[in-house]
């Protein structure tokens, strides 16, 4: 205990960075979910204490995270609407993720083409771009009516029933946000020492108290302001934390939710540890295993009170490291801070306009779909463009889970053409001779059968033909039997065959 609080003297002023870096995430990531937004400050809450001292991870901050909230709003819609459903798959994820991280499955992310990952997070950016146009404009006419949805409301609709004081603000903080980035903060130390999410918000906050003043020609409507339940006692405060419905156990889709979450926050998790490690100037190693089983935790104790899922997640990582972060003390304090903030100032955050929420999603969901990683991607090569958007445009016409197979499958598909395309070299005339050389790839499948079969057919009669599999590891049986069929019928064509390499030699003879 005593080597937690070793570096406090470091610790203590990051974590009070990463509290106000936190809180307006908090915040508006619970909005895009479709959640309440009490839920999003609870998971910065367990994303801190709990994860942050179950961890490994000396860095990394944990909470809820932008890629996991339209698996969030499109599962609660898929449980009838239901939070308290949607809360015990929030719990049976954490249970797989612990799981997860006692057989050993800390390297799962690598298993995934960057390119398919690449594509998720830009889909996910570019939905929650998407989402926030509503609370953007002010188009919002119930606190029920957050988001845009297939049966929802239509271009039209939505642009003829702008709020001048949403858009107002909406403008306002997307301008300070973007200077704050681009101008103010690579110019200025003081800048840099405060968070422009926090800017932002404070700018918000004085927008809604000059119109609530008549001091500006509009207004708020109060459903255009974030609303955290006002608590005069700790009995009132403890009940403002919702409890799971476990009679939603007997729901199959409450299962595919949970292992759609567990997959989901497990693989930006594992990303973001390894992006964490590198940005650590002590190139600490962050132990996989031990960090799956320490987000599995804090999903179920997050679902057990009323939290979004959590992940370790980068925004609040690398703000850690800048701000001089040590261990992970800054991580678990700046939960304790979130922790006190909402039971002393529940009033302060019920000033935020949702539509400055909106605009830090904006540069959130921008940061993510940037449209310079199109070019970056396209320079790659097709191989890593073509899933890379296969999966972005499944993500924008079917749903996040759909976008990710069809990425996949696009990744597959390149894969097998590769492996089509070069199981072996094609059939090559040594020049002054009779001799023909194949040589065969270090790996061998079924697939190549056909091209294998039209080389071998090809070959004209009264040759010497050498099959070279001496670098090869694994060749198929249907490829050696198509080999030791070629060489049974060989002499009916007065060709002779020769075989390099023990495993054509072992399995031909």
């Amino acid at each position: 205990m005593t080597d937690l609080f070793k570096q406090i003297k470091h610790d203590l002023p990051a974590s009070i960075v990463v509290f106000f870096v936190a809180v307006p995430l908090c915040l508006g990531i619970a909005l895009a979910s479709g959640a309440p937004l009490f839920a999003g400050l609870i998971a910065g809450i367990v994303g801190g204490i709990v994860v942050g001292a179950a961890s490994g991870s000396p860095l990394g901050v944990s909470g809820p995270a932008a890629g996991l909230a339209v698996i969030v709003l499109s599962s609660i819609g898929t449980l009838g609407g239901s939070w308290e459903a949607f809360l015990v798959a929030v719990i049976l994820a954490g249970i797989l993720q612990i799981a997860m991280g006692s057989l050993g499955l800390g390297g799962i992310a690598y298993y995934f083409p960057s390119s398919v990952i690449k594509g998720m997070l830009t889909g996910i950016g570019l939905l929650i771009i998407i989402k926030q146009i509503p609370q953007a404009l002010g188009s919002v006419q119930a606190p029920g009516d957050a988001l845009i949805d297939s049966g929802g409301n239509s271009i039209h609709q939505l642009f003829r029933s702008v709020a001048p004081a949403a858009l107002f603000v909406t403008t306002v903080s997307l301008v300070l946000l973007i200077s704050w980035d681009t101008w103010l903060a690579p110019r200025l130390k003081l800048f840099r020492m405060i968070p422009g999410p926090l800017a932002a918000v404070a700018t918000g906050i004085l927008l809604s108290r000059l119109m609530a003043a008549d001091a500006l020609p509009w207004a708020l409507d109060t459903h255009q302001l974030v609303a955290i339940p006002l608590a005069t006692s700790v009995r009132e405060f403890l009940a403002q934390f919702s409890t799971p419905d476990f009679s939603a156990l007997a729901n199959r889709d409450v299962y595919a939710i949970a292992v759609v979450l567990a997959a989901i926050a497990s693989i930006e998790t594992l990303l973001c540890v390894e992006a964490t490690d590198r940005l650590d100037p002590e190139k600490r190693i962050t132990p996989t295993n031990r960090e799956l089983k320490a987000q599995g935790l804090g999903n179920i104790v997050s679902g057990l009170i009323g939290g979004l899922p959590v992940t370790q997640v980068i925004v609040r990582s690398s703000a850690n490291i800048t701000f001089g972060g040590r261990t992970k003390l800054s991580a678990i304090l700046h939960g304790v801070f979130i922790l006190l903030c909402v039971a002393a100032l529940p009033q302060v955050l019920n000033m935020i306009p949702l539509a400055t929420l909106a605009a830090i999603l904006f540069v959130v969901g921008y940061k993510l779909a940037k449209p310079a990683l199109f070019t970056q991607m396209y320079r790659h090569g097709w191989e890593q463009f073509v899933p890379f958007v296969a999966t972005v445009a499944g993500i924008l016409a079917t749903d996040l889970l759909r976008g990710i197979g069809i990425g996949l499958l696009a990744g597959v598909a390149i894969v097998l053409h590769h492996n089509l395309r070069n199981p072996f070299t094609v059939a090559q005339h040594v020049p002054d001779t009779d001799a023909y050389r194949i040589k065969l790839a270090e790996e061998v499948s079924f697939l190549n059968k056909g091209r294998i079969l039209q080389q071998l057919a090809s070959i004209p009669a009264h040759s010497r033909v050498v099959i070279d599999a001496s670098q090869s590891k694994v060749v198929d049986f249907d490829v050696r039997e198509i080999l030791r069929e070629f060489r049974s019928s060989a002499a009916m064509r007065a060709i002779t065959v020769e075989f390099h390499g023990s495993i054509l030699d072992s399995s031909t003879a």
